[in-house]
C-alpha cells in the first residue's frame, strides 16, 4: 500500500509539473552552434612572402595576415606618379598658352588697326596724287594680311581655351585620369598585405609560403566568436506555438547542466532543411513513406553569457523555449530588421591614395 501511495504520489507530481510547465515547453537536442566563418580572401594575385598567423591563433580586425609580394605594385605605382606629375606640368603649360595667346590677339589686333590707318592715309593721298595706287594696294593687302594673323591667333586662342576653360589644375581632365591611375596602383600596392576583415580565431588555413594565389581564393579563415547563435531543427509539430521573442534556455555537453545559456527566438528559416537539401527528396516518384520534417529556428544567445563561457562552431546544444507568451509573430515580421554585418578594414584604402595623389599635385603645381 505504501509503495502504491508512493507512485501515486511521483505520477501527481510529474503530471502538476507538466500542466504548470512541459505543456507549454518545446525542447530539442537536434540544436548546434553556428556562427560567421569569414574567408580570407585576395582581392590581388600575387606571391605569398609571409603568413603571419596560423590556426587557432586569435586576431584582431584589421592585423595583417598575408604579405604578398609588392615589387610589381611598388613599380606600376613609381610610374603612375610619375605620369601625374608630368600631366600636372604639362596642364600648366596649357593654362601659359592661353596667357601668351591672348598677348598674341592683343598684338595682332594693334597690327591691324595700324595697317587700317595706313590704308586710310593713303586712300586720302591717292586723290591728289601724291601716292601712286600700286601703293593704296599693298596698303590693302597689308590690312587683310593683319586681318588673317587676327583671326588664326584668335582661334588658336579658343582651341587652347576649350582644353583649360572651367577648370583648375587639379581638376583637369588630364589629371584626374592621371590621378585614377594613381589611386588604383596605391590601392593595388596596399592590397598585397591582406588583413583580417574581423577579429576572430584563425581556422582552416590552407596557404603556404612562395605559394601563388590569385584573387578570390580562400587562404584562411576568421571565426568570431563573439557573433555565434544556436540553430534548433525543430518538428513540423513543435512549431505550432513558436514565436518571435520566445524565451530559450540552453545546455550543451561541453560544460554540462551547471552552465544554462539563455537566449530568444529571433526567427524560422523559410523551408525545411530537406528543402534546401543539394540533392532535395523527389516525392512524388517511387513509393512514398511519410518523414516528419525539421525547421531550423535560429536563437539569439546571450553575448555575457558566451563571453563567460566561450562557445565553439558545431557544438551540440540542448535547446527548450517556453512556449507560454504567444503574441509575436511566428514567422519574421515585414518590418522587422535583419542582422547586419560590417567591417572597417578597407575603408581607408581611397584616403591613402588621395593623400598621395594631393601631395604629387601640390610638389608639380
Amino acid at each position: 500500500m505504501a509503495g502504491s501511495a508512493l507512485l501515486a504520489l511521483l505520477l501527481a507530481a510529474a503530471a502538476g509539473y507538466w500542466l504548470q510547465y512541459g505543456r507549454d515547453q518545446v525542447s530539442t537536442e537536434d540544436a548546434y552552434v553556428e556562427g560567421n566563418v569569414v574567408q580570407v580572401t585576395p582581392q590581388v594575385g600575387g606571391v605569398v612572402t609571409a603568413i603571419l598567423a596560423d590556426n587557432t591563433d586569435l586576431v584582431t580586425t584589421g592585423v595583417t595576415l598575408v604579405e604578398l609580394n609588392g615589387v610589381d605594385a611598388q613599380l606600376a605605382l613609381a610610374a603612375a606618379q610619375a605620369q601625374l606629375a608630368r600631366t600636372v606640368r604639362q596642364v600648366r603649360g596649357q593654362f601659359a598658352a592661353v596667357g601668351q595667346d591672348r598677348a598674341n590677339v592683343a598684338i595682332r589686333t594693334v597690327d591691324l588697326a595700324r595697317e587700317q590707318e595706313n590704308m586710310t592715309r593713303r586712300t586720302a593721298l591717292v586723290a591728289s596724287g601724291a601716292i601712286s595706287g600700286e601703293e593704296l594696294i599693298h596698303a590693302r593687302h597689308a590690312v587683310r594680311a593683319a586681318q588673317a594673323a587676327l583671326t588664326m591667333a584668335s582661334e588658336q586662342l579658343k582651341r587652347n581655351q576649350a582644353l583649360v576653360e572651367r577648370t583648375s589644375v587639379g581638376s583637369h581632365p588630364d589629371v584626374l585620369a592621371a590621378a585614377a591611375q594613381v589611386r588604383n596602383a596605391s590601392i593595388a600596392l596596399s592590397r598585397t598585405r591582406i588583413a583580417a576583415p574581423v577579429g576572430g580565431v584563425v581556422t582552416k588555413r590552407s596557404v603556404q609560403v612562395g605559394q601563388r594565389v590569385s584573387p578570390g581564393v580562400s587562404m584562411m579563415s576568421v571565426v568570431p566568436l563573439d557573433q555565434l547563435w544556436v540553430t534548433a531543427n525543430l518538428k513540423e509539430s513543435q512549431l505550432r506555438d513558436i514565436r518571435l521573442g520566445q524565451p530559450v534556455t540552453l545546455t550543451t555537453d561541453l560544460y554540462g547542466r551547471r552552465v544554462v545559456y539563455h537566449g530568444r527566438v529571433i526567427g524560422q528559416d523559410a523551408g525545411t532543411g530537406s528543402a534546401f537539401a543539394l540533392l532535395p527528396a523527389q516525392n512524388a516518384t517511387g513509393n512514398w513513406i511519410k518523414v516528419v520534417q525539421r525547421v531550423p529556428v535560429r536563437i539569439a544567445l546571450d553575448p555575457a553569457e558566451v563571453t563567460a563561457h566561450p562557445l565553439q562552431i558545431g557544438l551540440s546544444m540542448k535547446v527548450a523555449v517556453d512556449t507560454r507568451a504567444r503574441d509575436g509573430k511566428r514567422l519574421v515580421a515585414i518590418d522587422a530588421p535583419g542582422q547586419n554585418y560590417r567591417t572597417t578594414v578597407f575603408a581607408d584604402e581611397l584616403a591613402h591614395a588621395d593623400e598621395a595623389v594631393r601631395r604629387i599635385i601640390e610638389e608639380n603645381s
